[in-house]
């Protein structure tokens, strides 16, 4: 017999959470028929706004958390512009794109996801990536991450993986990360988040830094033109800098080094005029395209590679300007997806447009007003002209008896205030077919969303091995950090669908047996590789933006220090020079220097490269000193070149470097070195990978 719980109040009774038998039903007491999908009109038509369980689902985790964002709380923030190459005014009427070299104000907040507003810079994580642009049209916020794929297919379930992902109810840990049971559990259930969780084990969830991370707008949206006609596009942004990434053992050390890392690295390079920039690229196609492709193009777990769709660069994005009051600007800045100003418009992707109704009431809930609007980072910087009125907060004193429209009363200087302009004003694209708008009202999704494994296939295949192996490893670590017996194999189990390769390495990582391989809806097809998925095949060699170490001490060579930082200057890169000490550096030339970090403190991992000038009596000293040892020993664990004076080889040998490329003199051997940056050769005689 069902244990029963009973109500305090009244006779009702509620069977236990843990009953077979129990049903799912809203706040209101009402049995769910289906908890997986919105309600639509016809398998790929737009989301019903009668759709109550999912505005109760969505409402009820909005509200959660105040006034912390419930995601994406731990966030740094910059002005700056984008400048537009080419006039697009053939494919979208939008007024930012069309006139070249025309610049519009932008703000961008960066993100980590799991963590709150206390947690650290570099856990693996998704990264947040979002853009307010303040257009002469008004504002639009494209609102996406570090990566162009997300967990979930259907915005209903968005509370049940970021309750998943986010600390456990019972105990509230672990803080900002998702090697616990919780998330693979729901990830072993939901095979449709294959394709992000290769993402997510991937190196683009450990970046070196906010100026070296893709971005990506995540949903296909729509471009509308002059004459009406509609162009789906996917927007990219490119990091003038390349795409770079830390490995494993270097993330954790970050967040005992520098808890702010990635917010100190953007605020000094600003500060510093290494101003942050990226470019702003647009995948554009057609419906005929769309229906060719293999895969569902309003599928939020699927992206269209660039060989199959070039990315086109229409614009630049600078960051020039730190912002002034981190509270004032960087928490209280409110963005949403809906923002969209006339040319640019949504389809038909279930989890876009439960996004589109969810950010509006988040934003009244974090900061407590209707008017959230009016503060200075969100408000728009064209004229805004309505007949909304009051509210909490509410700043603006208007002015006139007239609060509804129409009138026939004075409004601001007119008869009747502002009204409604058809030719300017934003419409919703009217072109979309039939089919996709009408049909029965169904909690369904298309056959065309139901293969899960292809696209992660695609990924995992399109990497180095290096990089296959970082994949494999993170997923071991993650993994065996589950108590859930039952919860690793039913992963592994869905885990064969993408690569057997990968399944094997990582049951024989956890020493666990392959498990029968799970059922999948659709067969499992083989896309090909993409190169442009891969960190390691797009590596720049440079050291535009890069930070270079120069171990020192009492009696370093002057004019090597010197020559160094010259040369490192002249290719676009940092010195810091790091020491026992701070203050009172006696050089070879007996002058003096003060050292930028204090050796104890100022770890190797905080450095894109490094070198270790160093005289004979100076290594003498710091062979007895652990953190010079480790110093050198991480920076070599961690891949990086390491340029050393002759004399300082006592020291490398201690931290056990064996020579390879990276390893060199501090001459020009090194600033080519440096550049490079990464040396995946040496890895694996440095730690067991799966």
């Amino acid at each position: 017999m069902a244990k029963q719980n009973k109500k305090s109040t009244g006779g009702e009774t509620h069977q236990t959470v843990g009953n077979r038998n129990a049903y799912l039903t809203t706040n209101q007491g009402i049995r769910v028929s289906d908890n997986q999908n919105s309600l639509k009109a016809g398998a790929r038509g737009p989301v019903a706004l009668e759709d109550f369980v999912l505005r109760e689902k969505i409402f009820h985790f909005d509200h959660e958390r105040i006034p912390e964002r419930i995601v994406h709380a731990r966030g740094s923030a910059a002005h700056g512009f984008f400048e537009l190459y080419e006039s697009l005014d053939s494919i979208t009427k939008a007024d930012l794109f069309q006139r070249p070299g025309e610049q519009t104000p932008v703000f961008v907040r960066f993100s980590t996801v799991a963590g709150g507003a206390g947690s650290v810079d570099t856990p693996r994580d998704v990264r947040g990536f979002a853009v307010k642009f303040y257009t002469q049209q008004g504002n639009w916020d494209l609102v996406g991450n570090n990566i162009p794929v997300f967990f979930i297919q259907d915005a209903i379930k968005f509370p049940d993986l970021v309750h998943a992902v986010k600390m456990e109810a019972d105990r509230g840990y672990p803080q900002a990360a998702s090697a616990h049971d919780t998330f693979w559990d729901f990830v072993s259930l939901m095979p449709e988040t294959s394709h992000m969780i290769m993402w997510a084990m991937s190196d683009r969830t450990i970046p070196r830094s906010l100026r070296m991370m893709e971005g990506f707008g995540v949903h296909t949206f729509r471009l509308v033109n002059a004459k009406g006609k509609s162009t789906f596009v996917k927007f990219h942004w490119k990091p003038k800098l390349g795409v770079q990434s830390t490995v494993w053992d270097e993330a954790l050390k970050l967040q005992a080094a520098d808890n702010d890392y990635h917010r100190r690295d953007l605020h000094e390079a600003i500060e510093a005029g290494q101003f942050p920039e990226w470019e702003l690229g647009m995948q554009l196609f057609d419906q005929k395209t769309a229906d060719s492709l293999p895969y569902d193009v309003l599928d939020a777990t699927k992206l269209i590679p660039e060989e199959v769709v070039p990315v086109r660069i229409v614009g630049r994005m600078v960051l020039n300007r730190n912002a002034d009051n981190f509270f004032a600007e960087t928490e209280q800045v409110a963005y949403c997806p809906a923002n969209v100003v006339p040319g640019i418009d949504f389809t038909n992707d279930p989890l876009l447009q439960g996004r589109l109704f969810s950010y509006l009431d988040t934003q009244k809930s974090r900061l407590g007003t209707a008017n959230f609007h009016q503060l200075p980072i969100n408000a728009p910087k064209c004229p805004v002209m309505n007949f909304q009125r009051d509210g909490m907060m509410q700043t603006e004193v208007f002015k006139g008896r007239a609060n509804y429209e129409p009138n026939s009363l004075p409004v601001a200087g007119e008869e009747g205030g502002p009204r409604e302009c058809p030719v300017t004003g934003f419409s919703s694209f009217r072109g979309r077919p039939e089919a996709e708008e009408q049909g029965d009202k169904l909690r369904i999704r298309p056959d065309s969303f139901a293969d899960h494994y292809s696209q992660a296939r695609m990924f995992f295949e399109s990497q180095t091995p290096n990089e296959q192996a970082h994949i494999a490893s993170a997923m071991v670590f993650e993994l065996s950090k589950v108590t859930l017996a039952h919860v690793p194999p039913r992963v592994l189990a869905n885990f064969r669908n993408v690569s057997e390769t990968l399944a094997a390495r990582v049951a024989k990582g956890l020493g666990l047996p392959l498990p029968p391989k799970s059922p999948s809806a659709q067969p499992v097809k083989d896309l090909g590789a993409s190169d442009a998925l891969s960190i390691q095949k797009n590596m720049k060699e440079t050291l535009q933006g890069r930070c270079v170490g120069i171990l020192i001490a009492d009696g370093s060579d002057a004019a090597t220090i010197d020559k160094m930082i010259k040369s490192i200057g002249k290719a676009g890169g940092q010195v810091k020079l790091v020491a026992p000490r701070l203050n009172g550096i006696v050089l070879s030339d007996k002058s003096t220097v003060k050292a930028d970090g204090q050796l104890a403190g100022t770890p190797s991992q905080l450095f894109d490269a490094v070198a270790v000038v160093l005289s004979q009596k100076g290594t003498e000293m710091l062979l007895n000193e652990s953190a010079a040892v480790q110093w050198v020993m991480d920076a070599y664990g961690h891949l990086k070149a390491i340029g050393a004076t002759p004399e300082a080889q006592p020291l490398l040998e201690k931290a056990g470097v064996v020579k390879d490329d990276g390893v060199t003199d501090t001459g020009k051997a090194f600033v080519a070195a440096a550049a490079k940056r990464f040396y995946d050769t040496r890895e694996s005689r440095l730690r067991t990978l799966a």
